[in-house]
């Protein structure tokens, strides 16, 4: 299989995102050969969130003033409750979402991530998980949720929290490589 040279990954975050959910898709993409650059609405760093402590910090490379979805191939959304809720209060974050379904292209949300595919209008008729608390926000947005590790739906993948961060990064990888999807839509 081709590694992920020459594709370029946005990790959109903010302080609170949920530490695993963002380090290891960033550690296995950066791995597989992509540029992984975090975006977020300020510059400098945010810092996460580990079980029931602050933790590390990340430094932002893009923020989403500056961020144009044409520079990526592909959208991971790590979640933790602070952070995607946070994001879908922002307009500018919650269109830099939209963009990636209008274009076709790759987008992997976890945990409580899918909030901000709410907010983007992009779930209704959909298929996809997440953490379980936030089930009847997503059936009441339209989506068909189903309690699985990872679901796949054209281009779009989903998993529910960290214990499924393997099967989440594997699924990720092989909808990067698959490109722009033509199912794939807002």
């Amino acid at each position: 299989m081709a590694n992920l040279n020459k594709k370029t990954i946005a990790i959109l975050a903010t302080h609170g995102y949920e530490q695993s959910e963002l380090r290891r898709p960033l550690d296995a993409l950066s791995k597989e050969g992509a540029t992984v650059r975090i975006v977020a609405p300020d510059r400098g760093s945010i810092r996460g969130w580990n079980e029931n402590n602050w933790d590390a910090s990340v430094d932002v490379d893009e923020t989403i003033d500056t961020a144009n979805v044409d520079d990526y191939d592909a959208l991971v959304l790590p979640g933790g409750v602070m952070n995607p809720d946070k994001l879908r209060q922002n307009p500018k974050a919650v269109a830099f979402v939209k963009q990636f379904f209008d274009e076709g292209k790759p987008v992997a949300a976890i945990c409580h991530a899918p909030w901000l595919l709410i907010e983007a209008d992009v779930v209704r008729g959909r298929k996809l998980t997440s953490y379980g608390s936030i089930r009847k926000d997503l059936e009441n947005a339209g989506a068909k949720w189903v309690d699985e590790e990872v679901v796949v739906d054209q281009g779009l993948v989903t998993s529910r929290k960290p214990d499924d961060l393997d099967a989440f990064i594997r699924k990720t990888i092989e909808e990067i490589r698959e490109g722009v999807h033509a199912g794939q839509h807002a």
